[in-house]
């Protein structure tokens, strides 16, 4: 019975393993940052608060650009850093399963009711066989499912740059609006204190000074308009990086930048969205892990219960007796119909989800190249031809109003008109790098990057992670 107790103690050891909260999260930052271009701060495990205050406050120190904003949402984001235990979950479930069940053991003593009787003693120790065998299977389906939480958590984090990158082009694009709207009240306030003043002095009369007076109450609406758009603007980031109080005074000096002067190539993007979105490869590995999870519970329908292991036995008068035992569930009512019914069905669900996934993001990567050719052509609609015409019509208006052919009230439209036309523009540069943000979320990594390159960004496969818990895999 020692020996068994060894033996079984030997067999406990070599299964266990530790839980580490870093594991996984070297995998989520390298693909996170072969699809931003930005390093993360959380490669090593989850950071305590005051780490993350430290990382953010340093960079709200200086001026908030696109990539400290991206930054500062990878480590200060809510909803993101409750995705990232889903490693932790994950991996708990992976070390579990790579555990062996503990042994069983039984003692029982026997009391003799006659005088003089000597003790009775009989013990075992027996353990699940059928546990050994379907260990190594086991813990390959478990590791598929962290595979599967490395890519969900990874794509969680890009879905949310690609947000910081939209939201942080709607606060550029309303603190330009805002400026041309604080610019043109102020030429209206002018224009209205200038037509009282010719008003006592008789020069202008009722009708022209409530015309100016309105076109200022005007003026000053959409002036309260675009702050109201801006402070919408900004909170929405702030809630993108997790930011509140003191935090959220940040400010941005950089504009809005003009597109590229030429797109990268755009054909043969829905083959690089299937390379490389992280939901599609999630899903995949999906279908792998249900398809192995339903050959387990297939190859082993007709085993039950399976223990094996060594009782001792000592009778009062007789010798003491030391030998094997077999245990044996006889699978005569259940095989495990019910499990692999609901594995295959789970299997099929899984593939089907997966085509799912596929048609859509294919539909999406259609959606948001046109939504960005468009934006580019109204762009350069309003840079090459609307803008300078504006520009011409206030030129020759100013030359009017100097030779006194043209009133103020005619000069200040004409000033109007070309400020409402270059908030159109700015809202358009403001929808193109929009949707060039949505096309790289369809596409699942930057745009920049060629199809040659997506296809060198090689999913994980669950087949790239170590035996042990704490290692990390492959890369």
């Amino acid at each position: 019975m020692r020996s068994g107790l060894v033996l079984m103690a030997a067999l406990l050891a070599l299964a266990g393993c530790t839980v580490s909260r870093s594991a996984g999260h070297v995998d989520v930052a390298r693909l996170v940052e072969q699809r931003t271009g930005q390093k993360t701060h959380w490669n090593q495990g989850t950071m305590e608060d005051a780490q993350v205050a430290e990382v953010v406050g340093k960079l709200l120190k200086e001026e908030l650009t696109r990539e400290r904003a991206i930054e500062i949402a990878l480590v200060n984001n809510r909803a993101l850093q409750a995705t990232y235990e889903d490693l932790d979950i994950s991996q708990a479930e992976m070390v579990q399963a790579g555990l062996l069940k503990n042994p069983s053991l039984s003692l029982g003593l026997g009391f003799g009711l006659n005088p003089g009787s000597m003790l009775e003693v009989e013990g075992s120790i027996v353990h699940d066989f059928l546990d050994l065998l379907v260990l190594p299977m086991r813990k390959k389906i478990a590791k598929d499912r962290f595979t599967v939480a490395i890519l969900r958590v990874a794509n969680q984090a890009f879905q949310v740059a690609v947000e910081v990158n939209k939201q942080f082009a709607a606060v550029q694009a309303a603190q330009q609006v805002l400026e041309f709207r604080r610019t043109i009240a102020a030429a209206a306030q002018a224009m209205a204190e200038l037509s009282t003043r010719l008003h006592e002095a008789g020069n202008i009369n009722e009708l022209a000074l409530a015309g100016e007076q309105a076109a200022y109450e005007a003026a000053e609406l959409e002036r309260e308009r675009a702050e109201i758009a801006l402070v919408d603007a900004r909170e929405r980031l702030n809630r993108v990086l997790g930011l509140w109080g003191p935090q959220t005074s940040w400010t941005i000096a950089q504009p809005l930048s003009e597109p590229p002067a030429a797109e990268p190539p755009l054909e043969h993007l829905e083959q690089a969205a299937m390379r490389q979105r992280l939901d599609v490869d999630a899903a995949r590995n999906e279908v792998t892990l249900m398809s192995r999870a339903a050959t387990l519970a297939r190859n082993f329908r007709l085993f039950g219960r399976v223990e094996v292991g060594i009782q001792g036995h000592r009778d009062p008068d007789g010798p003491r007796v030391l030998g094997p035992t077999l245990t044996l569930d006889l699978p005569i009512f259940d095989q495990r119909q019910a499990e692999i019914a609901r594995l295959d069905a789970a299997r099929r669900q899984a593939e089907r989800r997966l085509a799912e996934i596929s048609v859509d993001a294919r539909s999406e990567v259609r959606a948001a190249r046109m939504q960005m050719l468009t934006a580019r052509k109204i762009i350069d609609r309003y840079r090459t031809r609307l803008l300078p015409l504006r520009e011409q019509i206030v030129a020759l208006s100013q030359l009017q109003y100097n030779g006194m052919l043209l009133g103020p009230a005619q000069l200040l439209a004409a000033k109007q008109s070309q400020v409402d036309t270059y908030q159109q523009y700015v809202e358009a540069l403001r929808d193109y790098w929009s949707g060039r943000a949505e096309l790289e979320r369809a596409l699942g990594g930057r745009l920049g990057a060629s199809t040659a390159q997506a296809a060198q960004n090689t999913p994980l496969q669950p087949s790239e992670h170590k035996d042990h818990a704490h290692e990390h895999p492959k890369q």
